[in-house]
């Protein structure tokens, strides 16, 4: 999947949610014609209306949007593109409220790099209350694991294709509002942690010497990039240095806490 299409799908989301929209007025004007008889009764269809036109102007602007970004896609020519998650040194993040939610991860030239999404698991892993993400790459190929453990201390497990265990996300209370978020290897040693902001998305991954290793924050798309993603405001998720696989996976555990647990 590329870009244009993820606007294609919301665009389809917003169509969906127009029609839908339309039902229960549908349903308001036929009641009223056969059983009340009433011009105060058809006021009621307004709200309905009204949101229905909303969401089919969305889907127009999204639809606008995807053709446009394809016609870029079109004309441009990836230059040093990466991959693999792995070798990228950035991505951006986009969050789809689905049936099945999930993130969506993208190259800078528009190509998907991969996909963030909880996995149901087996019934006993239900039963325990466990929660299981899985990162795909862009051939739905299974990469990393995270296991979420709640309680008063969070704990975001990580586990690469092979479910060998690297080590895990951790967060814990540090005050009103305020949490101390580190990043623990197998051993239960720390080697990382995060400093970030609690109003705006500005994430920030440091190395256990406060070295920035990387960065997730809102708002400072480069504009370069704005033909293939119009919104400036899409989180850009980047890495300062080339990581190894396995420690870009167990970085890449802040967005489960930023995107399914706290926000």
């Amino acid at each position: 999947m590329k870009i244009h299409e993820y606007y294609r799908d919301t665009a389809n989301i917003n169509l969906n949610g127009s029609i839908a929209a339309l039902v229960p007025a549908i349903i308001i004007v036929a009641g009223n014609l056969s059983f009340f008889k009433s011009n105060e009764v058809m006021l009621l269809t307004i709200p309905f209306l009204i949101y229905s036109l909303i969401s089919f102007q969305f889907c127009l602007f999204r639809l606008k949007q995807s053709i446009s970004i394809s016609r870029h896609m079109g004309e441009a020519k990836s230059k040093n593109r990466s991959y693999s998650i792995a070798s990228a040194r950035n991505l951006l993040v986009f969050y789809m409220s689905t049936p099945t939610v999930r993130l969506s991860l993208y190259f800078p030239d528009g190509h998907l790099a991969g996909v963030l999404k909880k996995h149901d698991g087996k019934w006993l892993d239900r039963i325990k209350f466990r929660k299981m993400y899985v990162l795909y790459n862009s051939e739905e190929e299974p990469i990393g694991f995270y296991k979420v453990k709640g309680g008063s201390v969070l704990k975001i497990e990580v586990y690469d294709e092979q479910l060998t265990y690297l080590g895990c996300f951790k967060r814990e209370k540090n005050g009103f509002l305020k949490y101390k978020k580190e990043f623990l290897d197998q051993t239960g040693k720390t080697i990382g942690f995060i400093q970030g902001a609690t109003t705006f998305m500005d994430e920030k991954v440091l190395d256990h010497s406060h070295h920035q290793l990387g960065r997730l924050r809102r708002g400072w798309m480069p504009v370069s990039w704005s033909p293939l993603f119009p919104d400036p405001n899409t989180p850009v998720l980047s890495f300062r240095e080339v990581l190894s696989e396995k420690d870009k996976l167990l970085k890449m555990s802040l967005l489960i806490n930023e995107y399914f647990i706290e926000r």
